[in-house]
């Protein structure tokens, strides 16, 4: 149930069961978003400057999704779950390597996390949806495409 008293027109259950749905994507889009910052941090290799600078660009933007999704939660009456030990516990990513990794090795690790949470985020699109919740579903759809779009600037540079 939804620990805040809304007036926010969605039948409460439904809400309860957006805002698990919401704190889970919120774990796994924080745990990608330290992934990336530890990639950040510890990058290695010839192309060092042009990776250490993605990996910033490419934290940023899911520092925004981390915000849209933690919002969404508490504006349907929720609790947003989003310290970084919560992220530990509940996150489905597996663990970034935590030594200096070279640039290479570091964009493929990352490319495996993005093709995870994206393959997440359709699911939360389309449960959400099933749910009632247009708007929800509405937020899920544009994390899609941005991070399908991230996962295309790390791809290609693999290829």
């Amino acid at each position: 149930m939804p620990s805040y008293a809304t007036k926010n027109d969605l039948p409460a259950t439904t809400r309860s069961k957006v805002v698990e749905l919401l704190n889970q994507q919120l774990a796994d889009s924080f745990d990608l978003f330290s992934q990336i910052k530890q990639a950040h941090w510890n990058v290695k290799g010839i192309h060092f400057i042009a990776l250490h600078e993605l990996f910033d660009k490419l934290a940023e933007e899911t520092e925004d999704y981390v915000d849209d999704i933690a919002e969404r939660a508490t504006a349907l009456g929720g609790i947003a779950v989003g310290t970084a030990r919560a992220a530990g516990k509940m996150s489905r990513l597996p663990e970034f390597p935590l030594e200096g990794v070279e640039g290479k090795a570091a964009v493929s690790v990352l490319v495996d996390r993005y093709a995870l949470l994206a393959a997440s985020t359709r699911k939360a699109i389309e449960t959400s949806a099933q749910l009632g919740d247009a708007g929800t579903s509405d937020l899920f759809t544009g994390i899609s495409r941005g991070l399908d779009k991230s996962l295309w600037f790390l791809e290609a540079h693999l290829q």
